[in-house]
C-alpha cells in the first residue's frame, strides 16, 4: 500500500514557483526551480533560499537530558554550551552509524536533535530507547518546526536586514533566538553547503511569510531559490557526507574518517563505546578503505556504486558523484583502498559502463571557501 508523501508549509509556493518536486525520503520537495547549475553557482557566490522542512527536529529535556545523549550518542553533550551546536552520530552497539545529527543546546536542560529525513523515525526510536533509563522525556516536534536556510556570502546582508539580532556575534555551530521579519525563529548558524549561512526554525504557519520576506530581502543581491539538486553538489564539492552514501550502518564513524566525532574521554558508557575503540584501533593501525576525493580528467560522470579500478581490479567504490558546476569536472567521493588513499596517486580510474575513465585522487574537501 503507497503513502502520499507529505508536504512542508511552503509546498504550494515551490509549485508556484514552477519547481520541479520529487518525493525525498516520504516527502514531496524541490529538485530544483530552474537551472540547478544556477542555483549552485548563486549560493557559491551570491544566496539561495532553501526549503529543508523535511528534516526530523527531537527535543529532549530534562534534569539528565545531557546525561541520555551522552548516553544515546558518540559525542560529548556535556561540553555543549548554551547556544552553541555540535555535529555527532548515533550509533549502533556495533558501531555502525544509525545517522548523523545536529544537536542544538536551547536551555540548561533542554537539546534539539536534528536527524536527516529519512532516519528521523530510527533515530527517535532509538533516543526513546536509550533515555528511558534516565530522567529525561524524548519528544518527537517534526511537526512543530518548517525549517528554511539561507547560504552563500550574501546571507548574512540578507538576514541582517530582517532581524536585530547579534548576527556578528553568531558563531559557526551556535544557534540564538530571535526574530525575522517579526516571526519568531531560532537561528542557527549552520548549514550543508560549504559556505556560510543560516537554517532559521520556525512554526510552520509562519514559513511562507518568512520565504517572502527573505526572497524580497534579497531581491537586489542575486538571492535564488534552490533545490535539493544543488543542495547535493554543494555538498559533495565541500566534501560533506551524506547518510546512505559516504555513511551507513555498515560503516563506524573511523570507517568515515570522522572518528574525531567519537568522544572516548567522556564519562560513563555509551552505545557501541566497545565496538568503537576496536575501530578505532583497526584505523589507526591497519584501516581497510579510507574516503577519498576523485577529479575526472575527462568528462563522464561517475555514480554512486561505480568500481573504481586500479591494474584492472577494483580497489573500491563512489559513494557519490556529479558534475562539479565550481571545478568545471566530474568529482565523486569513493572508499578506496588504503594503499591507493593518498592524493596524487596515479593508474586510479572509474569503471563508467565498462570503460575505465581515469582519475586523479585528492584530498577532501574539493572547495573550500576563503573566510
Amino acid at each position: 500500500m503507497s503513502t502520499a508523501p507529505r508536504l512542508t508549509a511552503l509546498d504550494a509556493l515551490h509549485r508556484s514557483l514552477g519547481a520541479t518536486m520529487t518525493d525525498f525520503a516520504g516527502w514531496d520537495m524541490p529538485l530544483r526551480y530552474g537551472s540547478e547549475r544556477d542555483e549552485h553557482n548563486a549560493v557559491r557566490t551570491k544566496a539561495g533560499l532553501f526549503d529543508l522542512s523535511h528534516m526530523g527536529e527531537i527535543t529532549v529535556t530534562g534534569p539528565e537530558a545531557v546525561k541520555a545523549l551522552d548516553y544515546a550518542l558518540v559525542g560529548n553533550i556535556s561540553t555543549v554550551g548554551v547556544g552553541r551546536a555540535r555535529y555527532t552520530h548515533i550509533c549502533q552497539e556495533d558501531g555502525g552509524i544509525v545517522d548523523d545529527l545536529i544537536v542544538y543546546r536551547l536551555g540548561e536542560t533542554e537539546y534539539m536533535v536534528v536527524a536527516n529525513a529519512s532516519n528521523a523515525q530510527v533515530v527517535l526510536d532509538a533516543l526513546t530507547e536509550r533515555a528511558a533509563a534516565f530522567d529525561a522525556v524524548v519528544r518527537d516536534d517534526r511537526d512543530a518546526y518548517a525549517l528554511i536556510a539561507v547560504q552563500g556570502p550574501e546571507s548574512p546582508g540578507i538576514l541582517a536586514s530582517l532581524t536585530d539580532a547579534d548576527l556578528d556575534g553568531l558563531k559557526y555551530y551556535a544557534g540564538l533566538p530571535g526574530t525575522v521579519a517579526g516571526v519568531p525563529a531560532l537561528i542557527a548558524r549552520t548549514g550543508y553547503t560549504g559556505e556560510d549561512g543560516f537554517e532559521l526554525f520556525v512554526s510552520p504557519e509562519h514559513a511562507v511569510e518568512l520565504w517572502q520576506a527573505l526572497t524580497k530581502a534579497g531581491e537586489g543581491v542575486g538571492l535564488v531559490p534552490a533545490g535539493l539538486s544543488c543542495r547535493d553538489t554543494l555538498r559533495l564539492e565541500a566534501g560533506m557526507p551524506l547518510y546512505g552514501h559516504e555513511l551507513t550502518t555498515s560503516l563506524t564513524p573511523f570507517d568515515a574518517g570522522l572518528g574525531r566525532v567519537v568522544k572516548f574521554e567522556k564519562e560513563g558508557d555509551f552505545v557501541g563505546r566497545a565496538a568503537l575503540e576496536a575501530a578505532a584501533e583497526r584505523a589507526a593501525t591497519n584501516p581497510p578503505r579510507k574516503l577519498v576525493g576523485l577529479i575526472a580528467e575527462g568528462r563522464r560522470v561517475p555514480r554512486a556504486g561505480f568500481p573504481v579500478v586500479a591494474d584492472g581490479q577494483v580497489i573500491g567504490e563512489v559513494t557519490s558523484g556529479a558534475p562539479s558546476p565550481t571545478l568545471g569536472k566530474p568529482i565523486a567521493m569513493a572508499y578506496v583502498d588504503a594503499a591507493h588513499a593518498a592524493p596524487g596517486t596515479s593508474g586510479i580510474g572509474v569503471d563508467i559502463r565498462g570503460t575505465h575513465e581515469p582519475y586523479e585522487v585528492v584530498a577532501l574537501p574539493f572547495y573550500k571557501r576563503q573566510k
